[in-house]
């Protein structure tokens, strides 16, 4: 099981729109640092799972018929806007597997095109091959499901977005004892966001579940400014996702 974060960014990405910062002028320049929207391809005995739809080039990266499927995790924009352009494509059906949010965004529902969408349950696990997927709830303005990942007695938590996690999502991955926990971490500590995680919100989480390895994603440009500066003084079993970042479970 492979797991590679395509994009770490939140929703205004990095380098921001309009920012003259020195970070983001040096983002403009070495595009390699650069943070696209938060989002991840999971691989596992041969098959391939994007997890979001929020990048813009979809169509370009994945040729028809090399995606197994998309798991969404949530609709707002950000998640999800690469999917209008590859829904009008031709070809195989496309599930999608996603929270039961009615209102989905815009016309996605009405004018699926090539996509199958397909309404998950909170807790109600399923199987992909050998891969255990387990949808569960997570605390944002839209319903929105994490992922737990189970395969060969290995464990990723694909949380995001978030504030904090329900009692039960924490009770059950502390059962599990997962080896490593992807989590939404978009502000710089003690700066107060109302969707999102920061990051001393993000370090409390970590004690709590005590995975292997934490890894930050959904970051945001002040945060990014913040971890320039300040990445030294993150606990070792915490990173700083980046997009490429790869997970070996």
């Amino acid at each position: 099981m492979r797991l590679t974060l395509l994009g770490t960014g939140d929703a205004g990405g990095m380098p921001r729109y309009g920012c003259d910062c020195d970070r983001c002028e040096y983002v403009r320049n070495n595009m390699q640092h650069c943070r696209r929207p938060a989002s991840a391809l999971l691989e596992c005995d041969g098959k391939r799972y994007l997890i979001d739809a929020g990048l813009m080039d979809i169509a370009e990266r994945f040729p028809a018929g090399s995606l197994d499927s998309i798991l969404v995790t949530h609709f707002h924009a950000d998640h999800v806007q690469g999917l209008f352009h590859l829904r009008w494509g031709t070809g195989d059906k496309i599930p999608v597997l996603c929270p039961p949010d009615t209102s989905g965004c815009g016309d996605l529902f009405k004018h699926p095109g090539i996509l199958e969408f397909r309404s998950l349950k909170k807790y109600d696990a399923f199987y992909l091959g050998d891969l255990k997927v387990t949808p569960l709830p997570l605390i944002h303005s839209k319903p929105t499901f994490g992922y737990l990942f189970e395969y060969k007695q290995q464990s990723i938590a694909y949380m995001v977005d978030t504030k904090g996690l329900p009692p039960k999502v924490e009770e059950l991955l502390i059962d599990k004892e997962i080896d490593t926990l992807i989590i939404d971490t978009s502000s710089p500590p003690n700066v107060e966001n109302r969707n999102h995680n920061n990051l001393g919100e993000t370090l409390a989480i970590h004690e709590t579940l005590m995975p292997k390895k934490t890894v930050m994603t959904h970051i945001g440009h002040d945060l990014d400014l913040w971890l320039n500066d300040n990445a030294s003084k993150l606990p070792d079993e915490v990173d700083i996702g980046h997009d490429g970042y790869r997970i070996y479970n």
